[in-house]
């Protein structure tokens, strides 16, 4: 798309109160490297301006740290392509020192929250953090342009407002989240994933950046700034949170909801008050912003710790998604104003907002939650862990102590409820200050589907059932001589003198496999799925250390053992239909398990074939394959109706020549049946179903490690009527209720007892129904790719 022509827009006469920069340094011209050239717009916006380009941003950030005494500049890591994480940190040294005595409140927050109240009851004196979030979404500009018109301002003005915010807050600000989206133009990062639901999965390095600034701070208010929402209701432009029900039980939501409905309102009346300076008849019009929580039902919940402000509130903050209406310099100023109307209410309110913050750490402490019903909280966590296998575990712990949450090891056998477990057992106890974390993690999850007719996204997440580890929830007393953990660290081991075997028990018991066959090891797979080598202990043994597996002798190798091999994988790329890679998380995954894997368009497919390729993966949307695309998706997929034509030649001669085929999720599904590799019903629910279902797993060579009671994850949940004699792996469980925990209002009993595993008899296909690979979050299905990979 050309960008419009704005030459000069910049240069019109502003407010004094609002300094937009007239002079952005220029910076060197950026290339991404193994990607392509900084973009100038996005396709996915209805409009573009001359947004700031990340490439001049660091140039920027310096020029107005060497004006300012206030401010501090970092790179606080990298993003998945390399680019810096910037952070600026806004204080006036001037005033009450450049920390304001929060440095020493906090550390009373965690320890004596009563005693911290009191002191902030007799000394206003202070200042709080206040953290603001800049462009997740890489194609929503406006937010990081708005922050550093901010940054400038707080860092050089002196009136009055900037004084007063400067003398009761300190601003962090985390300048860009998504670099790479930035440069790309694009709503994700350099390895597709939307990072604003990355927040309960924490797999990319920058959300791991902007967790580690929330622990840090523990920011009284976090605003993030997003785009695009006009016209969601009459003359109200933009939208503010709070959100609308169903509420995450795991908030102290009534904390919350004491201030934030109100602190949206003085953002909107920030707007308001502006309103001459918008040059937009879309923003002269307007009487208001849209506020989920005001003005509408249903269908932006705050349910899912997934965003980025929901999971600061379990920090404590009052958490805001700001969606400014347009992408051009209204959207930026709508922005500003916005983000200061929110500095004004957290400056004239601090005391009593960051006292009610102190009270939900106090509540967890005291193990006192008045809003919730008795019983709601279990006592602890008991976390088990397997000898042979400690890994997921071992993952599970440090991810939960990387959040704040604090958990012990035992250093003595004990029993709980008529159970011994050993020492070395870990636990997790719910009288800790961020106890609403711990368990929005760690519990099970709930129907919603009765509670709201819609939902924004996901339902359930349970780090236990999609994470593969045991989590033993007991409300009776826990009497344990233990010890705090920091951090697990654990190294494989090999014992006996062999043959081995590798239980297929885990993504890094996989990953060992694929590691040894790229060393030339020679291993077989028996119909159970486990692994064998009879290579010496020596050959093995660093890759064994690496992996934390103890891996010990057995007597034989079994008869129905098969020798595999490592494998070439391509996984048909999604570049970002309808704003989303859908690919992504599939493909993290077989990375994780140690595939060596290959993006290949459609159109590459088409032209090039699948030659040199022992396995494709196709998990995604079915738009893939359509010839019929919107100009913003026509990039991603074919470029004319022939080349459909000749993707399903090039496949089916793939599979003719001995090529397997793996269809992930329903959109992949559909897009098989289209495709003419599979005769079998292809049913699925719609797009806003999704959640954790029972499933009756076969147990070996396609299931092979799963249990007939077992557990999956459904997103557009998916079944098959099957057609013929094709083997039937798993099916949903065949009892009204197989739907654990989620959101699936529709078409729902219809699925009950139905085949979501299946591998056609005359073809090497297998469809899944199932989201094996869901966003990098579905550690425990894994292994379902891995099966159907080595399955013969």
């Amino acid at each position: 798309m050309k960008k419009k022509k704005i030459a000069g827009l910049l240069a019109v006469s502003l407010l004094t109160a609002v300094p937009f920069s007239t002079g952005f340094a220029e910076g060197p011209k950026w290339t991404n490297v193994n990607a392509y050239e900084e973009q100038d717009a996005s396709k996915f916006n209805s409009e573009n301006y001359d947004f700031m380009k990340f490439s001049q941003i660091g140039a920027k950030l310096t020029a107005i740290e060497k004006q300012s005494n206030r401010i501090k500049v970092e790179v606080r890591g990298t993003s998945a392509d390399g680019h810096p994480l910037y952070v600026v940190t806004v204080a006036d040294p001037t005033t009450q020192g450049k920390f304001g005595k929060f440095q020493s409140l906090r550390k009373q927050m965690f320890k004596n929250p009563g005693k911290a109240q009191d002191w902030i009851a007799n000394n206003p004196d202070f200042k709080v953090p206040i953290m603001i979030n800049g462009s997740i979404h890489g194609t929503e500009f406006v937010g990081s342009d708005a922050v550093i018109q901010l940054i400038e301002r707080f860092a050089t003005q002196n009136d009055a407002e900037t004084k007063n915010i400067l003398e009761n807050n300190i601003l962090i600000f985390n300048v860009v989240q998504n670099p790479d989206g930035r440069v790309d133009a694009t709503r994700f990062n350099g390895e597709g994933i939307d990072l604003n639901r990355d927040f309960i999965t924490q797999s990319q390095p920058e959300t791991q950046e902007t967790v580690e600034l929330i622990k840090e701070w523990n920011p009284m208010v976090f605003l993030d700034t997003h785009g695009y929402v006009k016209n969601y209701a009459p003359n109200k432009q933009g939208l503010i949170e709070p959100c609308t029900p169903p509420h995450n039980p795991n908030y102290e939501y009534d904390l919350y909801s004491k201030w934030a409905m109100d602190q949206a309102k003085a953002m909107e009346a920030e707007i308001l008050g502006d309103k001459e300076s918008f040059k937009g008849n879309l923003y002269q019009s307007m009487e208001g912003v849209y506020v989920p929580q005001r003005d509408d039902a249903a269908g932006w919940d705050d349910y899912p710790p997934i965003f980025t402000p929901m999971y600061a509130m379990y920090h404590g903050a009052y958490g805001h998604t700001l969606e400014a209406p347009t992408n051009d310099l209204d959207g930026v100023r709508w922005m500003y104003n916005a983000i200061m109307g929110a500095l004004n209410f957290a400056t004239e309110n601090k005391q009593s907002m960051i006292t009610d913050q102190i009270e939900m750490f106090k509540r967890g402490i005291n193990f006192d939650h008045p809003f919730h019903e008795t019983g709601f909280f279990p006592n602890a966590y008991i976390l088990p862990v397997d000898e042979k296998d400690p890994t997921v575990t071992t993952k599970a712990v440090n991810h939960l102590l990387s959040n704040d949450i604090e958990v012990k090891e035992a250093t003595k056998a004990f029993t709980v409820e008529g159970k011994t477990y050993p020492k070395g057992t870990y636990l997790v106890q719910m009288d800790q200050a961020k106890g609403g974390l711990a368990n929005t993690m760690l519990w099970d999850g709930e129907d919603i589907s009765n509670d709201t007719t819609a939902m924004y996204d996901i339902s359930a997440w349970s780090l236990p059932e999609l994470w593969g580890f045991e989590a033993v929830e007991t409300y009776s007393a826990v009497d344990v001589t233990a010890k705090q953990v920091n951090q697990v660290t654990v190294q494989g081991t090999v014992s006996g003198k062999g043959p081995y075997m590798i239980a297929n028990s885990s993504i890094k018991a996989v990953e060992l496999v694929n590691n040894l066959l790229k060393q030339g090891v020679v291993v077989s797979r028996s119909e159970s799925g486990d692994f064998y080598t009879a290579a010496p202990a020596n050959k093995i043994s660093a890759a064994v250390k690496e992996s934390g597996l103890q891996i010990g002798s057995v007597e034989s190798v079994p008869g129905d053992a098969a020798e595999v091999s490592s494998l070439q994988v391509a996984i048909l790329k999604d570049g970002g239909m309808g704003k989303v890679q859908s690919h992504s998380g599939t493909k993290l995954a077989l990375k994780r398990l140690g595939f060596e894997v290959t993006e290949v368009t459609p159109v590459e497919v088409a032209e090039q074939g699948l030659a040199g390729f022992d396995v494709f993966v196709y998990s995604g949307t079915e738009s893939l394959i359509s010839t019929n695309l919107s100009a913003a998706n026509k990039e991603f997929g074919f470029q004319k109706p022939q080349q459909l034509t000749a993707f399903q030649s090039n496949v089916n001669s793939f599979l003719d020549n001995g090529g397997k085929y793996i269809a992930v999720g329903a959109g992949a599904s559909k897009a098989t049946k289209t495709l003419g590799l599979t005769d079998n019903e292809i049913n699925s629910a719609g797009s806003n179903s999704n959640g954790i279902v029972k499933v009756k797993y076969e147990g070996t060579g396609l299931t092979a490690g799963y249990d007939q009671d077992d557990l999956g994850f459904v997103y557009r949940p998916a079944w098959y009527s099957v057609v013929g004699n094709d083997e039937v792996a798993a099916t949903l469980a065949d009892s009204d209720d197989f739907f654990v925990a989620g959101h699936w209002r529709i078409n729902k009993l219809p699925a009950k007892g139905q085949a979501v595993i299946v591998k056609e008899d005359n073809k090497d296909v297998t469809l899944i129904g199932l989201e094996a690979g869901f966003r990098d979050h579905t550690d425990y299905l894994f292994r379902l790719l891995s099966n159907a990979i080595f399955e013969k």
